[in-house]
């Protein structure tokens, strides 16, 4: 799978996702403060690969800051991206299932080395739910988006 990863700060927890993410066998592209020259600031690199994945260059996106919270807002404002703040394996679960999210947020701060594990084991398990509550839900947002789009 191709993955795109951004973070603000050369945080270890930034380069040991890099490391599990490729230990896992997905392609990484990096950016930010993962990427020497890049802009590192959180809305620009969280961004840059939210946007790969809306234009279909990787399949998903960890995007990380130091609270997690402003990466997960740059990247939602990507027009296809469903980013999900994530800071267990429960949430990053449900944010798989019951939203279908493409984009996974974490914080710089609060994302232990096991945590992280937990997290991504969780997140890579999941994938879109079948209900019919599910499938309402995600066209309504998909609708969201297409009226922000025509809105501009």
């Amino acid at each position: 799978m191709r993955i795109s990863v951004s973070s603000d700060m050369d945080e270890p927890v930034a380069r040991l996702l890099v490391e599990e993410l490729r230990g896992r066998g997905h392609e990484v592209r990096a950016y930010g403060a993962l990427s020497p020259g890049a802009d590192p600031r959180w809305a620009a690199c969280s961004e840059q690969a939210a946007r790969e994945v809306a234009e279909g260059r990787a399949d998903q996106a960890v995007v990380c800051c130091w609270t997690g919270t402003g990466a997960s807002i740059a990247a939602n404002k990507v027009p296809g991206v469903r980013a999900a703040l994530c800071a267990d394996a429960y949430t990053a679960d449900g944010a798989r299932r019951w939203n279908d999210a493409n984009v996974l947020a974490l914080s710089l701060r609060l994302t232990s080395g096991p945590l992280l594990r937990e997290i991504l084991d969780a997140w890579f398990a999941g994938g879109p739910g079948e209900a019919a509550e599910d499938r309402d839900n995600l066209a309504y947002v998909e609708r969201l988006d297409e009226d922000r789009r025509a809105a501009r």
